[in-house]
């Protein structure tokens, strides 16, 4: 029996985890033992909101090391991170320029000018990726706009997971699943897009080729002095959970629940058809030529903001006590750009309550209630455009991430939705980055053999659609109310 020992660094924008995954090539039995877990913050640097990759760098060698002193062999190493953000380097590797966060406010209203000089049909033509006021596309004009002085030192840009890789191993790589969330690659060449680029102002040389997903690209040499490979993964950490959701038909949906809520089908072919655009669909890249056809929703980002801000530390019994609320008593657009990064959360949720003329949520468990039903309607609402988007229904929605825990939402967003719900694995990410490492090492065939291996090793928990709860009811009635999902959700 060969027995194979991986290691995943799976980062997200609030905590990191290294994974010791041991997989048996001959039962297929997989399992994941966690061997160092990091908290992961913002801060502030000059005024400017920043990661702290120093800090992200020692923890990931430091759980590296942790896995290499378990005293078995390691056959494999993986990273994978959130999306958009860059660091840039010189030609001796050395930072250029501030690790700003996605969530800064230097980005504000960017997109707005990109819109005017060149267009939304033609940047979403050339890119087919979601308009978000964040995407690395409004990054790097800031940046040149702001701070010009930078631009002669860099010699390039990576993308966070591929910078984290450099660090290991001295290696230059520009991974394709996290590559096409910048909205610079062209959905055509799958290369960077020239034109794009240009309007940025920042030189093509900065991006290497993007390389798919599966490949070996140097070796992270331990204490000991062993030389362990790291394999480029789908680096895009919802690129990872999308291989690890163990979808149950072609007909089926994901929703990668955490910090972001990501929600999309898979298809072989991209959808960025003017519907498509009407809609804001995403056409990110995924392993083996697939595309992710899904929408970035902003997601329990908003419930963990409130929990710091009023210092809740059981989770379950805010959840519980919200159970008790009437649904939709209180209801945001959860992707409104006010979310993004407010100094108040729980204060801008009530402000904006008040301005559309609702009852404001004052206490704890009425801004979680407010959060998990406005969650639950996007959902719907977002579901509703990408069946509409390929012409067929959903036939059920596999929840995977942290939030795939959250027995409420879950509930109430099999409810929203109309369908079957099937909850986990947790660590669905984690799952993908190990399974594309497995490929690596030709212990898997591919995306779908490995989705076997994650059913069979994994129990999902079902949810119900129940057509007569209250947020059933609420869905039901959206042409006849106030205000419709469209107008709170789109």
């Amino acid at each position: 029996m060969t027995v194979r020992h991986s290691v995943a660094v799976d980062l997200g924008a609030s905590s990191g985890r290294v994974m010791l995954a041991r997989f048996e090539s001959d039962t297929r039995q997989i399992s994941l033992r966690e061997i160092h877990r990091f908290t992961n913050c913002l801060k502030l640097v000059n005024e400017t909101t920043c990661w702290d990759l120093d800090l992200l760098e020692g923890e990931i060698r430091c759980g590296l090391q942790k896995a290499c002193d378990e005293g078995i062999r390691i056959d494999s190493i993986g990273i994978d991170t959130w999306g958009v953000d860059f660091v840039l380097i010189d030609r001796d590797g050395n930072r250029v320029g501030l690790p700003v966060s996605y969530r800064d406010s230097r980005t504000d209203g960017v997109m707005d000018r990109a819109l005017g000089e060149l267009g939304r049909e033609e940047i979403y033509r050339r890119t087919g990726i979601q308009f978000l006021p964040f995407n690395t596309l409004y990054q790097l004009r800031a940046l040149s706009e702001r701070q010009p002085e930078l631009l002669d030192k860099v010699e390039h840009a990576l993308l966070i997971p591929d910078y984290f890789c450099y660090r290991l191993t001295g290696a230059l790589n520009w991974e394709y699943t996290n590559a096409t969330t910048t909205q610079l690659v062209n959905i055509n060449s799958d290369s960077w897009d020239e034109t794009l680029l240009a309007w940025a102002g920042v030189p093509q040389k900065w991006f290497g080729t993007p390389t798919h997903p599966g490949n070996v690209i140097g070796q992270w040499i331990c204490r000991e002095g062993n030389k362990i490979p790291v394999v480029s993964v789908a680096t895009h950490d919802t690129a990872s959970a999308v291989i690890g959701a163990p979808l149950k038909d072609k007909d089926a949906a994901y929703l990668s629940s955490g910090t972001w809520s990501l929600m999309g089908m898979e298809s072989k072919t991209p959808y960025a058809t003017p519907k498509a655009l009407a809609a804001n669909i995403t056409n990110e890249g995924g392993a083996e030529g697939r595309y992710r056809v899904l929408k970035n929703i902003m997601g329990l980002w908003l419930l963990q903001r409130v929990t710091r801000e009023l210092k809740i530390t059981d989770l379950p019994d805010l959840i519980a006590r919200a159970q008790l609320i009437p649904a939709c008593k209180f209801v945001i657009n959860p992707n409104d750009d006010r979310f993004i990064n407010p100094e108040s959360m729980s204060r801008e949720i009530q402000v904006a309550c008040r301005e559309s003329h609702q009852p404001v949520p004052l206490v704890d468990s009425e801004l979680a209630r407010c959060i998990f039903d406005s969650l639950a309607l996007l959902y719907a609402q977002i579901l509703k455009e990408l069946a509409d988007l390929r012409g067929r229904p959903v036939s059920c929605l596999h929840i995977v991430g942290g939030g795939s825990q959250n027995a409420l939402l879950n509930q109430l967003c099999a409810d929203a939705c109309g369908i079957p719900v099937l909850a986990g694995p947790i660590e669905a990410s984690t799952l993908g980055n190990i399974g594309c490492q497995l490929m690596a090492l030709d212990e898997i065939t591919d995306v779908d053999d490995f989705r076997k291996v994650v059913a069979a090793n994994y129990e999902l928990t079902p949810f119900a659609p129940q057509t007569d709860s209250e947020i059933a009811r609420y869905v039901a009635q959206f042409p006849h109310n106030r205000q419709t999902c469209k107008e709170f959700c789109a």
